[in-house]
């Protein structure tokens, strides 16, 4: 199973930099090396360019130039964070209960509790 990540809640994205404990969002325009790119973005530790989210598309911009100017590794990490914190914002919105337990693959299980009865 694959799961497409679309970055479109500034919240989730702020709660996912707190996580990584990186710099919190900017929103504008920003260069990119082939251009440049309008929404939120996030600097990862040494990429040359921030990402930017398109909030209304959740398209994200980026160039690392195949992972010189920027490791993969470091996007993957921000997106898995940013779906979690997604997640649990969520969960909590409709009165849920999440736990978190990471697991030796660097994944991470969410488990929501649903709270109260049949409605």
């Amino acid at each position: 199973m694959s799961i497409k990540t679309e970055i479109r809640d500034v919240a989730a994205i702020r709660a996912a930099c707190r996580r990584l404990n990186i710099d919190q969002p900017e929103e504008g325009t920003f260069k990119l090396f082939s251009g440049e790119a309008t929404g939120v973005a996030v600097r990862l530790p040494d990429w040359t360019y921030p990402i930017v989210s398109d909030l209304a598309t959740g398209e994200l911009s980026f160039d690392n130039y195949n992972g010189d100017w920027g490791d993969q590794k470091e996007l993957d990490t921000f997106l898995q964070a940013y779906a979690v914190e997604k997640a649990r914002l969520e969960a909590r919105k409709r009165g849920h209960t999440v736990t978190e337990q990471p697991l030796a693959d660097g994944s991470v299980k969410l488990t929501i509790q649903v709270n109260g009865g049949a409605g």
